[in-house]
């Protein structure tokens, strides 16, 4: 048999090509657990290492979507030469919806081009740029696997509940301050939202407030709302409960708000700041009640009509007289609000802007 040198060179040479490509760039996947529950964090990471500075590359992976049977939130991604190499590292937050085996297999596109055509297209203009030579590899990532089970609560993680609140006794009128706050580190977007109704009491709230960062055990912080309940008359706060899968350990835990009774003091009984009047000359909505609210404690509510009584401002009632024996300007406006006469509404207003802040004026501009 003759032996062809050309043929050997060809052949080591085809096979050094070969090795010269497969060994330019390395990608590796891991997985933080091998099971989970519904919701419980689950963190990815992707490693892709070249041989040398990967000048000539560029990775297009970007599984991030909410997708049929999990979330994928992106992390972290970062590239970096580490002794002459190039490493780009790809770090997610999967959310799992359903119970099952899952599987995390995504696809990605290595591209590569010529450093002619880097050259070429950094001397050329932007609408030259189709002569840019590259060309694609398409690839799946490694395969991973976690087995998730279903649990009795949708809000996952590790968490503590906190409760901030007032002394258990206002006067009437005066609102009763209530704050519930979760803290921990879980998926905060689970957390159901939490109302009262209370009869006889008006209750005032705002949107929850979240304040969150992404880490790889899924977002840590805080969620918080504020709840203000405003009464007449004692009134009792339902107990709530708020239940989590605890992932340290594995268990569903029960936590309450425990119910409160607010006492309630009352600053002026109606039949002791007014003269006895007729049915068909006098109206008091309820609501008006609420009007002092809104000038003592910054709560908005709704304008109220009432009818015209008399057309001097002064009497010689028992209002008259406590008016005059008023001592400070909340006291003046408590006895003010609950006379039900409109005529007083732009003293109010006055002082609920700030315009007046003493009983001499008041009394002045009602002839006292």
């Amino acid at each position: 048999m003759r032996f062809h040198l050309g043929k050997v060179f060809l052949i080591i040479s085809i096979l050094f090509h070969v090795e010269l490509f497969a060994s330019e760039y390395r990608w590796s996947a891991t997985i933080d657990k091998k099971k989970a529950v519904v919701n419980e964090v689950i963190y990815l990471k992707y490693i892709c290492e070249f041989s040398d500075r990967g000048e000539l590359y560029s990775i297009d992976f970007n599984p991030v979507g909410n997708y049929e049977k999990y979330k994928i939130i992106l992390l972290k991604e970062k590239q970096i030469l580490e002794n002459g190499t190039r490493v780009n590292s790809y770090e997610y937050i999967a959310y799992v919806k359903e119970a099952g085996l899952i599987t995390f297999d995504f696809d990605m596109v290595m591209k590569k081009t010529t450093q002619d055509s880097i050259n070429f297209t950094t001397k050329s203009r932007d609408d030259d740029r189709d002569n840019e030579d590259f060309s694609s590899r398409y690839m799946r990532q490694k395969s991973l696997v976690v087995d998730v089970k279903k649990t009795k609560s949708d809000l996952v993680g590790s968490f503590k509940i906190d409760v901030k609140k007032d002394e258990t006794k206002v006067q009437a009128f005066e609102p009763y301050h209530l704050e519930i706050i979760i803290e921990g580190t879980g998926n905060f977007d689970s957390i159901k939202d939490i109302n009262y109704e209370i009869d006889g009491v008006k209750i005032f709230t705002q949107k929850p407030k979240l304040n969150t960062t992404l880490t790889k055990d899924g977002e840590r912080g805080y969620w918080s709302k504020k709840f203000a309940f405003v009464g007449d008359k004692d009134f009792v706060i339902p107990k709530k409960t708020i239940s989590f899968y605890n992932t340290k350990t594995k268990q569903t835990v029960y936590q309450n708000i425990e119910s409160n009774k607010i006492v309630v003091t009352k600053i002026y009984d109606k039949k002791e700041l007014l003269d006895e009047v007729k049915d068909d000359k006098f109206s008091f909505s309820p609501d008006f009640l609420y009007y002092l609210l809104s000038f003592i404690f910054g709560f908005l509510v709704a304008k109220i009509d009432f009818k015209t009584k008399d057309k001097n401002i002064t009497s010689d009632g028992s209002l008259s007289k406590k008016i005059e024996e008023s001592k400070s300007l909340k006291e003046l406006s408590v006895l003010l609000a609950m006379s039900d006469d409109k005529r007083y509404d732009e003293l109010l207003d006055k002082i609920d802007n700030g315009e007046i802040s003493s009983t001499t004026q008041i009394k002045k501009k009602i002839n006292f």
